[in-house]
């Protein structure tokens, strides 16, 4: 914390915020804001907010330094039972040692319409709670009382932080509409911050600058004589000019922001403003620069005790590094065994952070750290075996990506190791994990690799290989329309790591009751796993099983759409226009191959037409291909996405193909009943 002597600056104020005016003011709900039944503009909304209004600013207290006070009131229209969630708020408060960011002057009230007249309900202090989230987070939460549909809910609080260098990012767009809000900003002209717009709604902000005056009092003693003589005060008044920047955000019905699949995270393409502090320059004072350059952002978090410094350390691991260099013979061999070595030792506490927790050697005899404790100590073991490794800041897919240069946009660290020319990355934090198959929460654009030296280079962390789903499907159809069968089910790479997570450690009975209720009250039997813990390896799962109401039974015909359960119904992508890219997460393929028997005594009249589809620039295809045998159908379906994330131009070529997909999938075969001629009830056999 910065803080200013008489000497430096004289001394430092209270920047006074002058808020826009309101017609909205706490406490006065209006009859029609009571009444109203649905927003206008989105009939859909659960919940609006009605007004919103958010002033942030900076004081001055002698002795501490800036502090950073954020005012926020909210006035939120419910409708439905959907929309009671928002009835409950939770405010994210950082603390660092003795530092901490606190809330006050809170205030919450319900208001509800009845007998004729607006009742007002207030919050009580046991609606409140704090909770430590862990080293670094609490979180404020409490809840409005006697929510109700047709309700308002009002409040309002004080956001105290010390950490002056900081604005929270303020959050432009909720998930539901927002009919007027005033948002502003007011910073001193000591600092510099550097605002980051993202989102896709067009934002319209104001600029306006104020002079102020700072009146201050000059103490100084004088001794008459010497030694401890009498000693006198003397006071004098002085001022300095200095300047405000307000930015304020004004804006009326903004729209909610629609939910699609295939979204990293929908946080990261909600409309928002980020500051982050680029300068600090004071009278009489040094400009201090905190992000310029990616060269500059990088060598700062390198040259930290937090980071670089933890690599510097090798003693607490070199016993076991001596052990695993006598178990292996070449460098990859030495590789596999380090990364497995610190990836079963260690145990992730889930606090992410380029900076150590605990630091590396606490963390390491623990056997417990934060990301960073633990990809530092798998860097630092990888250089000391004598492999180019380094390590890598990344960005989850919960925390955006950094477009240009700045320390905040970075929360992960992961390691980076080259080897016969190939770069392999490595995240050890993950017991599922494995060389070139990082946790899916890193998978985020790119990262960047910090050299020896300093400098970094963009590291691409999309993965390129298909991870591939397989179905094997041998299925007996009956006349009533069930099926009995075997399956047989291989999960590949991203799609066994995502399996292990979830499920290695269920009880199987567990697992099988859910598998069943996926699959429409399927009954299996006869099942068995193979390679559940195995890292690297595919899952294969093989199972019996029975299904009813598979197929429609209507006189003597049976319809039925060849994928039974494993049929694709619906179209993911619903919206006319997507402006934010698909995200995968990974490419993947789909694959199935279905063998039919049907039921004895019918014969195929219908069948599906073959396909064969492929996106433009071969982002993706699906190929349906269909023989009938006679007594038996065999059906291959292959479906492949052939790219981690898609950007949004080709969002309507991606919607046609899952259009065509479900099509396809949902189209029946036709079965009649052979009569005594041999010939089926309609006028011979037919397609």
């Amino acid at each position: 914390m910065i803080q200013f002597r008489t000497t430096a600056l004289l001394v430092l104020l209270t920047i006074s915020f002058s808020g826009n005016a309101q017609d909205f003011k706490f406490g006065k709900v209006s009859e029609e804001e009571i009444k109203e039944t649905f927003n206008p503009s989105d009939s859909s909304a659960a919940a609006t907010v009605l007004y919103r209004s958010k002033e942030i600013r900076f004081n001055y207290s002698s002795g501490t330094g800036f502090n950073v006070v954020t005012e926020v009131f909210e006035r939120i229209k419910i409708y439905d039972k959907a929309g009671f969630d928002y009835a409950t708020v939770s405010q994210s408060l950082y603390r660092n040692n003795n530092d901490i960011e606190t809330v006050s002057g809170l205030k919450a009230y319900t208001y509800s319409w009845k007998n004729g007249k607006i009742e007002k309900s207030k919050m009580e202090k046991s609606a409140v709670f704090t909770t430590e989230l862990n080293k670094y987070r609490n979180e404020e939460k409490f809840t409005l009382p006697n929510v109700k549909e047709g309700c308002v809910i009002e409040y309002q609080y004080r956001i105290t932080s010390p950490f002056y260098y900081s604005i929270d990012e303020i959050a432009l767009q909720y998930d539901i509409p927002i009919k007027q809000q005033e948002i502003s900003i007011s910073v001193p002209e000591y600092f510099v911050f550097k605002p980051n717009m993202k989102g896709y709604l067009a934002v319209n902000p104001k600029y306006s600058t104020k002079s102020d005056k700072i009146n201050f009092t000059n103490k100084s003693r004088t001794t008459s004589g010497g030694g401890w003589g009498a000693t006198s005060t003397e006071y004098s008044n002085q001022s300095i000019d200095y300047k405000v920047n307000t930015t304020d955000y004004n804006m009326t019905n903004v729209p909610a922001l629609n939910e699609e699949p295939y979204v990293n995270d929908m946080d990261n393409y909600r409309s928002s403003v980020n500051y982050e502090l680029q300068y600090v320059k004071f009278p009489q004072q040094l400009q201090e620069n905190y992000t310029t350059t990616w060269e500059d952002v990088i060598k700062k978090i390198y040259k930290s005790d937090g980071f670089g410094g933890q690599l510097k350390s090798t003693k607490y691991f070199k016993d076991d590094l001596e052990i695993l260099r006598g178990k292996t013979s070449t460098e990859t061999e030495l590789m596999g065994a380090i990364f497995s070595h610190v990836q079963g030792r260690m145990n992730w506490n889930n606090i992410y952070g380029y900076y150590v927790d605990k630091g590396v050697k606490t963390a390491y005899k623990e056997r417990t750290g934060n990301i960073a404790d633990i990809n530092l100590i798998l860097t630092a073991m990888l250089q000391g075996a004598g492999l180019n490794a380094n390590p890598v800041l990344v960005s989850t897919r919960n925390h955006g990506v950094p477009m240009s240069p700045t320390r905040e946009g970075f929360n992960y660290v992961i390691t980076s190791v080259e080897m016969d020319g190939n770069l392999l990355l490595l995240d050890a934090t993950n017991k599922y994990a494995r060389p070139n198959l990082l946790p899916t929460r890193a998978l985020n654009w790119y990262g960047k690799k910090i050299q020896k030296d300093g400098s970094s280079v963009s590291v691409n962390l999309f993965p390129y290989n298909l991870s591939e789903e397989s179905v094997q499907l041998s299925v007996r159809l009956k006349e009533n329309g069930s099926i009995e069968g075997k399956q047989r089910h291989t999960n590949k790479d991203y799609n066994a790591y995502l399996f292990r997570n979830k499920y290695a450690n269920s009880v199987e009975d567990d697992y099988l009751e859910k598998l069943e209720n996926k699959n429409h009250g399927m009954e299996i039997s006869d099942y068995s796993i193979k390679n559940k813990d195995g890292k690297g390896k595919p899952i294969l799962e093989s199972y019996s099983f029975s299904l009813d109401n598979q197929a429609d039974v209507v006189g003597d015909k049976i319809y039925f759409s060849p994928l039974f359960h494993l049929t694709m119904y619906e179209n993911p992508f619903k919206l006319e226009e997507r402006e934010y890219p698909i995200d995968f997460t990974f490419p993947w393929r789909e694959k199935y191959i279905v063998n039919i028997t049907i039921p004895e005594g019918y014969e195929v009249t219908s069948l599906p037409e073959n396909e064969n589809l492929t996106m433009v620039d071969k982002i993706g295809g699906f190929q349906y291909q269909i023989l009938d045998n006679g007594t038996t159908l065999q059906l291959r379906v292959d479906v492949k996405i052939n790219q981690a994330v898609i950007p949004a131009n080709y969002y309507n070529g991606l919607k046609e193909l899952f259009k065509n997909i479900v099509e396809k999938q949902t189209e029946k075969v036709v079965l009649s009943k052979i009569t005594s001629n041999g010939t089926t009830e309609s006028s011979g056999k037919g397609r």
